[in-house]
């Protein structure tokens, strides 16, 4: 038994592309904001997530420029770590996982927290002008704002997308309440995850190719 469906790779890709910038509502958005929405509606397959997105002023560019200096990318979880397409990040820039730190089983172990927020703990070091990305874990979102509270270097922008019910909601209102005057892109509500933060990072990277 066969089936008739798409196989060429390029025009899977063409398709599917068209189909979101033909039904996203995305005429409100900056032109490089655009570019981020319709990457974040392919890795989920729901148009109206747009709707839920909420950015701060110049926060695409700003993440580009960061990406062109060829920052650090510290991800939450290895999902996200996996899903940045490594070979179009600019030269010199880096991703950062440290979920399996044997140091962040300890130490969230010691303080009764994840091992996702005790992680963000060994992040200071290159933490200035960074991109982190929070796809997972409502708990490393708080714990990065609580870092930054405590004195931790400013990353260039803070990419917070978790998901789930637990506390995901309040992590990501603290982050647009407050983002400590960091630029920042998160999705509103319950929706987010693993694909959709690394799309944003991954949208990111082409506006860095086409920009140099």
């Amino acid at each position: 038994m066969t089936f008739d469906y798409i196989k060429d790779p390029a025009e899977i890709y063409r398709q599917s592309f068209a189909t979101v910038e033909r039904e996203a509502v995305l005429d409100n958005l900056p032109d490089a904001m655009q570019r981020v929405a319709v990457r974040l509606v392919h890795s989920c397959g729901m148009v109206d997530v747009v709707d839920d997105l909420e950015f701060s002023k110049g926060a695409a560019e700003i993440g580009v420029d960061a990406l062109k200096d060829g920052c650090a990318v510290f991800c939450d979880v290895e999902m996200v770590r996996s899903g940045i397409i490594e070979k179009n990040l600019p030269f010199g820039c880096e991703t950062l996982c440290t979920l399996n730190d044997p140091r962040a089983a300890e130490f969230g172990k010691a303080k009764s927290t994840t091992r996702t927020a005790a992680g963000v703990d060994f992040w200071d070091e290159r933490l200035a002008g960074s991109i982190v990305v929070i796809g997972n874990a409502p708990t490393a979102l708080f714990r990065i704002l609580e870092r930054i509270d405590l004195g931790a270097p400013k990353p260039a922008l803070i990419i917070g997308i978790p998901v789930g019910f637990v506390s995901v909601v309040e992590s990501k209102n603290e982050l647009i309440k407050n983002s400590r005057g960091i630029p920042f892109i998160t999705v509103k509500g319950r929706r987010g995850g693993s694909a959709m933060a690394c799309s944003v990072v991954n949208a990111l990277s082409f506006l860095a190719q086409e920009t140099n």
